[in-house]
């Protein structure tokens, strides 16, 4: 097992502005609304110094958190840290996103499945696209104005419904972004599968996932705590990610024994993965 993950994600917020019909976002139940925080920071003080890439968020939007400026700044107090975020580009406040580029985010992805009104409606993301666009514009010109080097990355999920409007997708944002790319949609557990997919999981291999009432869980797509590992309100990072429980989880899963995990025994993520050069965790 790696000693240390390599990359934190802490949801500091549950809430979101989408409602995207491919995510179940709005079937949480788990609280409070926002991270507390002594817990956010008790997080990312245990992990100082490790070289972790911090992404404060999870199954939300990381925007609709007022402090997440602060907490970037918390972050990066640590030299060795980098922030990274995920976010669908509708900004409620637009001065939060002059906030958290000061505070020196390092790499930002931008979800936008189309390329027109017409076909973004159709992803079921719930948000209006010319707003989308304007604010992702918004995004870019602070960045240049203020000589961030925060990298930006615009994604599409691949869906049928988008497919005749990629390549001027890919056309057109290549014009503003350091990446733009075309990605497959999430394989969330328990949402229809009769039975795993029998294989490893790279997802756990050097990732740690914090949801917003400080219990770490196995996996980023546990939207119902199948997976808890540990609680950073009675253990520290470390203790957790080198903890019995997470020991056991792991080595079944190098083992592709998913069938053996509640939460992982409704999954198939990584059916397309070339595990032909697996060497295990």
């Amino acid at each position: 097992m790696i000693s240390f993950p390599g990359k934190i994600q802490i949801e500091t917020t549950i809430l979101c502005n989408g409602k995207c019909t491919f995510c179940p976002q709005n079937e949480l139940t788990r609280g409070p609304n926002y991270m507390e925080e002594y817990v956010w920071k008790k997080i990312i003080d245990e992990s100082k110094g490790r070289g972790v890439i911090y992404r404060p968020f999870l199954v939300n939007e990381p925007f609709l958190d007022n402090r997440l400026g602060e907490i970037i700044r918390h972050i990066r107090k640590d030299d060795t840290a980098k922030v990274e975020l995920n976010s669908n580009g509708r900004f409620i406040k637009r001065s939060l996103v002059t906030e958290v580029l000061e505070a020196g985010v390092d790499w930002i992805r931008f979800s936008i499945d189309g390329f027109s009104a017409e076909t973004y409606k159709l992803s079921g993301r719930g948000i209006n696209y010319e707003k989308v666009v304007d604010d992702v514009h918004y995004f870019i010109g602070e960045r240049n104005r203020l000589k961030s080097n925060c990298f930006i990355e615009i994604r599409m999920i691949d869906m049928d419904t988008n497919k005749h409007e990629q390549e001027d997708f890919l056309n057109y944002w290549n014009k503003y972004a350091g990446r733009v790319t075309i990605t497959d949609l999430y394989t969330w557990p328990w949402t229809g599968q009769k039975e795993p997919f029998r294989a490893p999981c790279p997802k756990i291999v050097n990732e740690m996932f914090f949801i917003v009432d400080g219990r770490a869980v196995l996996c980023c797509w546990d939207f119902h705590e199948r997976g808890v590992v540990g609680d950073i309100k009675e253990h520290t990072v470390e203790e957790i990610w080198l903890g019995e429980t997470n020991r056991k989880y792991r080595s079944l899963l190098n083992e592709g024994k998913r069938d053996e995990i509640y939460l992982c025994s409704r999954c198939d993520a990584y059916k397309r993965y070339d595990f032909s050069d697996w060497n295990g965790y």
